[in-house]
């Protein structure tokens, strides 16, 4: 195990980012989605608002709790969690399978609307966010954890546009996050085997 931020040989002989560790289900986050550009509006959305849930704690904390929030945000459709009212906040508040804080789950309620009005505007969420950086993953050919940026220039504008709409917990530090997740940005290290898998999927038109 590699615990400086860079390249793990695991016994399946794959080389891995250092961050998943050995956790069986951080490594099938790792392999499967991290990374992996995402264009699903719907998707964009859930992704957003548990990065803001993971504010504070670790993203495993989420990882872990993730089939409980979309059974709690009624699989993360924002047309059913804008019409939540505060009967709904109340007895998200008495949920052990989710993180319970009472901002984070006003703000989901209040992103699901933000969402509708992109959505109904146009040209959509996804198109929303992905304009940021011109439809197309940023390759950043990081080769350890000291060559991966916490927040940049693009997340800042993203979270402060985000912030306009009405989405809170949108900090450049979260949206980042978000952004290597979603596949915004391509940030598995050079020689892990999910660098160019991911680098080759962000040369793949939109669908």
């Amino acid at each position: 195990m590699s615990a400086n931020g860079l390249i793990t040989e695991h016994a399946d002989g794959c080389p891995r980012c250092w961050w998943p560790g050995l956790d069986p289900v951080y490594v099938a986050y790792h392999d499967t989605e991290w990374g992996v550009p995402e264009y699903d509006s719907r998707a964009l959305y859930e992704k957003l608002i548990l990065d803001g849930f993971q504010a504070g704690l670790s993203w495993i904390t989420i990882l872990r709790r993730r089939e409980g929030f979309r059974r709690a945000f009624q699989n993360f459709e924002p047309e059913r969690i804008a019409r939540f009212t505060d009967d709904d906040v109340e007895r998200l508040m008495g949920d052990t399978g989710i993180i319970r804080n009472r901002a984070k789950i006003r703000g989901t309620i209040s992103g699901a609307r933000a969402w509708l009005a992109i959505e109904e505007a146009g040209p959509g969420f996804s198109d929303f966010l992905w304009d940021f950086c011109d439809g197309r993953p940023i390759q950043t050919n990081a080769r350890s954890r000291a060559d991966i940026a916490t927040e940049t220039e693009v997340s800042k504008r993203i979270g402060k546009a985000l912030k306009q709409k009405g989405f809170t917990f949108v900090g450049p530090t979260i949206v980042h996050a978000f952004m290597q997740a979603v596949g915004m940005v391509n940030d598995h290290l050079v020689g892990c085997h999910r660098h160019a898998p991911c680098a080759a999927l962000g040369e793949t038109s939109r669908s």
